[in-house]
């Protein structure tokens, strides 16, 4: 549990973490190694990055290069002898325009890819120098191994990204990556393949010291400056043949939540939606496709959602010559549909899901009386073959025979299906905080949502305006891609640095990086 007294940066976090091993384990509040902490919740890549900059490594202008953008330029010129993370964030990004709503995320997007979205590939304008002495102790705790949710993505598919907009300050991605995977000539990465380059990039920059692997996390709550006695703890032990869970609790004076925002689907709240045959994850469907639970003389795949996830569903049923009916809310020429914002020449799997999207719809032959009485089987005589939308449709209910009722211009249609699956987004999931964490939000009345509702930050520091102490980046602040996330590890850094220098004293800063994975017990 995180735990914040009242000083902006003395304040005490307390995590209770369930890990394998035979003992409890609760670190002092007095403890000097632990006070002194900083830790992240989350070791995705939005955690890597923080902990690379807090490890002492300075981005500095390299004065080799020129940035594009004259009048930034001028400004990293003013002050070239000092490193970004020292300089006047707000002042440097004044003016800059991207596809972020944080500026720093936009700053440090422009000096890592000058000019990304124009469709240039100029080299950074930043040079690296470790100083070690500047190092600030922290801790990253995830799930699993360093990469967060990138190992529990399907492997095959190709990131929405480029690949070299997936990389982290310090290691070149096609550097890394020659040689070790797929041979093609695609700009694009495989989710194996960015995992890949995360792992080794905690590897190739020495810091596996900071993170701790295989941690659940399980609350976070505010410690009072001056707290004597036992250490709370709200873990708890799981014991079974091979699973056994041991509650402990570490302290910091800063936490950053670095979580992301996969840990919960959206649900379409109606009746039959936690009936066996309905899934919320994409991978659910390659399983079942392994394991040949569906194959060409299965009944339809019935597939929810207009995004990109459900876009990969699509292609993979598709590819495999499975039939799918697919539903969507929006109408196809909505200018909200992620397919208008992409290039065809850069994406031509997504627009081919677009095209059949628009051509192959449901062309709302009225069922007959029998049809919707009996709720017999699939009006086929209105379906494709392969694949058939629905258009501003939605489920109202999913039956225990297997079979959908849908709702959309003003009639009913019951389909009998072999698997339901449902990709309309995911939320983050903040349980170990009070309330959920809705309390940080924008707007407090809403639980934190990534796009609709954000945590509410300082716009160059990521510190939670209503929690002093506590930061967030990535996703949870609206930065879902990773060429932006990186923007929040330049301002907590800068902002800790700054601390530091202006108190003259060591900074604590406990970054939990939280991804909800457990240990498994391994027996000696």
């Amino acid at each position: 549990m995180f735990s914040y007294s009242g000083s902006f940066l003395g304040q005490h976090h307390n995590i209770v973490l369930r890990l394998t091993g035979g003992t409890e384990c609760c670190v002092p509040l007095c403890d000097a190694n632990f006070s002194r902490l900083f830790l992240f919740l989350g070791n995705g890549p939005s955690g890597i990055c923080l902990s690379y900059l807090l490890s002492g490594y300075k981005p500095y202008l390299d004065t080799s290069t020129v940035h594009p953008n004259q009048i930034l330029y001028r400004k990293l010129q003013e002050t070239k002898h000092l490193p970004i993370t020292e300089q006047n964030l707000e002042y440097l990004s004044e003016g800059l325009e991207g596809r972020s709503r944080n500026p720093v995320a936009v700053l440090f997007d422009t000096l890592l890819h000058p000019n990304a979205d124009f469709g240039y590939e100029f080299p950074p304008v930043l040079q690296w120098r470790r100083d070690k002495q500047q190092h600030i102790p922290h801790l990253v705790l995830g799930k699993a191994t360093p990469g967060g949710a990138w190992h529990a993505m399907e492997g095959s598919m190709l990131t929405i990204s480029l690949g070299i907009w997936m990389e982290l300050p310090g290691v070149n991605y096609r550097d890394l990556m020659t040689g070790k995977c797929r041979d093609v000539t695609s700009d694009r990465a495989t989710p194996e393949e960015i995992s890949f380059y995360y792992r080794n990039y905690v590897k190739l920059k020495g810091l596996q010291k900071n993170f701790v692997d295989n941690t659940y996390v399980t609350s976070v709550q505010k410690l009072c400056r001056g707290h004597e006695g036992p250490c709370p703890k709200n873990g708890h032990t799981d014991q079974g043949d091979n699973d056994t869970h041991v509650p402990f609790s570490l302290f910091a004076e800063n936490v950053v939540l670095a979580t992301g925002a996969s840990d919960s689907p959206i649900r379409l709240g109606v009746e039959g939606e936690d009936l066996p045959f309905v899934f919320h994850s994409m991978s659910d469907l390659g399983l079942a496709i392994s394991r040949r639970k569906l194959d060409t003389n299965s009944d339809p795949v019935l597939i929810v959602g207009a995004g990109l996830s459900a876009a990969d569903a699509v292609l993979c049923a598709c590819n495999s010559n499975i039939r799918v009916l697919h539903v969507f809310r929006k109408t196809v020429d909505n200018p909200d549909l992620i397919f208008k914002q992409l290039p065809k020449t850069l994406y031509p799997e997504y627009h081919k899901v677009y095209n059949i999207m628009c051509s192959q719809t449901y062309t709302n032959m009225t069922p007959s009386s029998a049809q919707l009485g009996n709720m017999t089987g699939n009006a086929s005589v209105s379906l494709f073959p392969d694949y058939t939308s629905f258009p501003e449709h939605c489920v109202v209910s999913i039956q225990a025979d297997m079979k959908c009722l849908l709702q959309g211009n003003n009639s009913l249609k019951a389909f009998r299906v072999s698997m339901v699956l449902v990709l309309i987004g995911t939320n983050p999931n903040l349980f170990f905080l009070k309330g959920q964490g809705q309390y940080l939000g924008q707007d407090p009345t809403k639980p934190i949502s990534c796009k609709q509702n954000p945590i509410d930050i300082h716009p160059y520091t990521f510190e939670c305006t209503k929690e002093p102490g506590l930061f967030a980046m990535g996703p949870l602040v609206g930065d879902n891609f990773v060429r932006f996330l990186k923007g929040g590890a330049l301002g907590i850094t800068s902002c800790l640095l700054k601390r530091l220098k202006k108190k003259g004293k060591c900074i604590t800063l406990l970054s939990l990086i939280f991804l909800n994975f457990k240990r498994e017990n391994t027996k000696k």
